[in-house]
């Protein structure tokens, strides 16, 4: 599928990538949308949070008949405010949303060594699964992921066959090139506010899983790291059994993947994204994959896309996920 040409553009005083990237932080929507907490517990013996938001019965509503699963990005959680603003704007088109947890990303740590990753699928696999099969039941599932959980949703759609209830997936502001990726964050001096964000959130939560496994972690010089390729190389890599960070990054990026993708998905990525460099921009595999749209607009920054044309205060990405599912819902696709 070629190139899509996108509608997006924002007001001239918010053109700025970096602006777009932050006015979620600066300027947070305050959504009146309660969730329901549950906790799946996993064979391996850790656990996953939920958070089920889905019209109440009570109030008058219906549970929709099919399901938007949200997963976050890195170093966030469930109740970001991306996350309830599309569950909020799928809600209005019909959807129940699950929206979870990365495991140590929850209220509560997670029981064992180990946190998360950008190519961890297996979770997300039990999430589906947990949904589809018994007392949820749904039949017609979407997934929809955002920055590192896209990576993860699109890694999913396209290693293996999905469950068969997955009938689309969307995501956006994609690392699909996670070397890339982590090369700009890096090196780039604009991006050191963000890379210090994460480097610190993360390092915490290294220092806290060693007060629980003393003898699985290295703290020595843990506060001196300043890039990902630090962190991943020492951290991430070993952890989750890769061999060092450039495997780590060549394993779990998404890009190679995304030719098997067979379900029809949407690809939103801003060309101004300070976090994803052209590498990122997957233009080749989208024109070879009939199933990948690929949408790239010259703005949006990281996870923004805003442009202040909805009375609600949805964003593009809101909309856009909501007409796509709902123009494959029309041929019947999600039916």
């Amino acid at each position: 599928m070629p190139v899509l040409e996108s509608s997006f553009r924002p007001p001239a005083w918010l053109r700025n990538a970096h602006l777009q990237t932050v006015w979620h932080v600066a300027r947070p929507r305050r959504w009146p949308l309660a969730h329901v907490p549950e906790r799946l517990e996993l064979p391996d013996g850790d656990f996953l949070d939920l958070a089920w938001m889905r019209r109440d019965p009570a109030e008058g509503g219906i549970h929709a008949d099919r399901l938007a699963i949200l997963t976050h990005g890195l170093e966030s959680d469930a109740q970001a405010g991306y996350i309830r603003g599309m569950a909020v704007a799928l809600q209005a088109a019909g959807w129940d949303a699950l929206a979870w947890n990365f495991r140590g990303c929850g209220p509560e740590t997670n029981r064992l060594p180990r946190f998360y990753h950008s190519g961890e699928t297996g979770d997300l696999g039990a999430v589906i699964r947990h949904a589809a099969d018994g007392a949820h039941g749904y039949a017609r599932v979407a997934l929809v992921g955002f920055s590192l959980g896209g990576n993860v949703t699109l890694k999913y759609l396209g290693e293996a066959p999905p469950h068969p209830t997955v009938r689309a997936g969307v995501a956006i502001s994609v690392p699909v090139d996670l070397a890339a990726s982590a090369g700009v964050l890096d090196q780039r001096r604009v991006n050191r506010i963000y890379l210090r964000r994460f480097i610190d959130s993360l390092v915490g939560k290294v220092e806290a899983k060693a007060k629980l496994f003393p003898d699985g972690f290295d703290l020595r010089g843990i506060r001196r790291m300043r890039t990902f390729a630090e962190f991943d190389d020492r951290y991430t890599a070993r952890l989750h059994g890769f061999r060092d960070a450039a495997d780590y990054w060549a394993r779990a990026s998404s890009k190679p993947f995304l030719p098997a993708i067979r379900v029809p998905t949407l690809l939103l990525n801003a060309q101004d994204d300070p976090f994803l460099p052209p590498a990122c921009i997957p233009t080749v595999e989208a024109e070879v994959n009939p199933c990948l749209y690929l949408e790239a607009p010259a703005r949006g920054g990281h996870v923004g896309f805003v442009d202040f044309l909805s009375p609600d205060r949805a964003t593009y990405a809101e909309r856009r996920t909501v007409d796509f599912l709902s123009g494959l819902g029309r041929a019947s696709q999600l039916t």
